[in-house]
């Protein structure tokens, strides 16, 4: 299990929810790229220096640091889109190798390298940038229905991240929420929500939506 690629993103202009920029177009870069924890959600902070979001709204902050997808989901979603899928074209900041990223449990940590430490947090939501990005009608519900979404993590320990740098699984809690249930639970399948709250690393704001969406 390794980081294939760390990717950081070019600012370029969002028609797609009439912002002035996304921050979605992730490129490789070289060399060692620093870690740390963003802060709270609202001022366009990530966790990995050289990046930002531009809807502070709905990304960004301690639960949505860094995200991650792995080179296995891009290569199966090539035959569909019958073109090459580039490391960050999802808007990934970690591309990984070998790692079940869909499969990853709610508060699981990964080490990446010598220092940094992360936590999975919750799963992507896709949204209007990411399908118009992709220019594909449609994209939404056809990425919602394959349940691949892959996974926002806070950081835990910072420090320096490096394309092939190894990953580590370090903790997996003691329940049974992947990524790619809590992912089924939020968008099309709302009858698993109270099994998630077992997730204690779930993101609080995910809590509230839960409970909120909960009978009872």
């Amino acid at each position: 299990m390794k980081v294939l690629s760390v990717n950081i993103g070019r600012p370029r202009p969002n028609p797609w929810k009439g912002l002035e920029a996304t921050g979605i177009d992730k490129r490789p870069v070289a060399g060692p790229v620093a870690v740390t924890a963003p802060g709270p959600k609202g001022t366009g902070a990530v966790g990995l220096a050289g990046d930002r979001v531009h809807d502070v709204k709905h990304h960004g902050g301690a639960d949505q640091a860094v995200y991650a997808y792995a080179r296995e989901d891009l290569d199966g979603w090539q035959g569909e889109f019958g073109r090459p899928l580039t490391d960050g074209v999802f808007g990934e900041n970690l591309t990984t190798l070998g790692l079940d990223v869909n499969g990853a449990l709610i508060g699981e940590r990964w080490r990446i390298g010598p220092d940094v430490v992360l936590e999975v947090s919750c799963a992507r939501i896709p949204c209007a940038t990411f399908q118009g990005w992709l220019e594909r009608d449609g994209w939404i519900k056809r990425f919602t229905r394959a349940a691949r979404p892959g996974a926002y993590l806070r950081v835990i320990e910072p420090g320096d991240i490096r394309t092939g740098d190894p990953v580590e699984i370090v903790h997996r809690p003691a329940h049974d929420i992947t990524v790619a249930l809590e992912f089924r639970a939020m968008t099309l399948h709302p009858e698993l929500l109270p099994r998630l709250l077992v997730a204690d690393a779930l993101p609080e704001e995910s809590k509230e939506l839960i409970r909120r969406r909960t009978p009872g």
